[in-house]
């Protein structure tokens, strides 16, 4: 957790970039809930997918039958989702030429706290035609409880300069921190204008990981893409053991929560 406003912590906002492959294959999908849920609440197809990163939801929602188009700051990460199907232009979305372009639906995926949040809106409400969706949605993970103890430990020695208490972030419920971030953007949306009131959604679902497809997401967390290879390797070490201790699987809960909005207009 960067001690700048997550928008201007552009170094870790980028980091992600290091190993795109690993992000793309690693990180959860999106519950099909969820995307049914934009796709219906979308009035048109076209739908743009801010920070897209390797396009893990723009490709759910084309196979919804969404035509997506990306925007992604950092070229390592689109040119990827490129490669994986999604036209994507390389911009800061507060940055980004719209070029008299406009969408039914305009999404971002565990995204929108990279954005300045009142540029962000500004432009969102430019680029939505009139009745269109707005769609911020983040997925906040949860280990069980025998196992967050010994990860927030082993994340702790790793960070021992971190400007932030680590071991109370990493035991603190994530679905709180995500959801006083919730509030916090529907607060933004509402001062700015152009939008009907933010609703809130949240689906609850879980995935069984394996010890080797848990320890091959640690890496694209924010806390850990800038980590050294020691530290990184001591982290994995030890949640490892625990995952091995725990029987080699791992279930983890993941709450999906969003804050969805309608363009106002005629």
């Amino acid at each position: 957790m960067p001690t700048l406003p997550p928008h201007r912590a552009r170094a870790m906002a980028e980091s992600f970039g290091e190993d795109p492959e690993r992000y793309d294959r690693a990180r959860p999908r999106y519950p099909e809930p969820l995307i049914g849920a934009i796709a219906h609440a979308s009035p048109g197809p076209e739908v743009l997918d801010v920070g897209c990163g390797t396009g893990i939801a723009a490709r759910q929602l084309r196979a919804a039958g969404c035509r997506v188009l990306g925007v992604e700051p950092d070229a390592r990460m689109a040119e990827l989702a490129r490669r994986l199907g999604t036209p994507t232009e390389v911009a800061a979305f507060e940055d980004w030429e719209p070029a008299g372009r406009s969408f039914d639906a305009l999404i971002a995926a565990q995204a929108w706290h990279w954005v300045d949040p009142v540029a962000g809106a500004a432009k969102a409400a430019q680029v939505l035609r009139p009745g269109g969706l707005l769609a911020l949605f983040w997925n906040a993970l949860q280990l069980p409880p025998e196992l967050t103890e010994g990860f927030a430990d082993a994340c702790a020695r790793a960070l021992p300069d971190a400007p932030f208490d680590v071991r109370a972030a990493m035991t603190r419920p994530a679905a709180q921190t995500y959801g006083e971030g919730l509030e916090r953007t529907s607060a933004t949306l509402a001062r700015a204008g152009g939008f009907g009131a933010p609703q809130r959604w949240r689906f609850d679902w879980e995935r069984t990981y394996a010890r080797d497809e848990l320890l091959d997401q640690l890496p694209t967390f924010g806390v850990f893409t800038r980590l050294p290879a020691d530290r990184m390797g001591q982290v994995l070490d030890e949640v490892g053991a625990l995952v091995d201790a725990a029987g080699g699987s791992v279930p983890v809960r993941y709450a999906t929560l969003a804050v969805a909005a309608v363009r106002e207009g005629a």
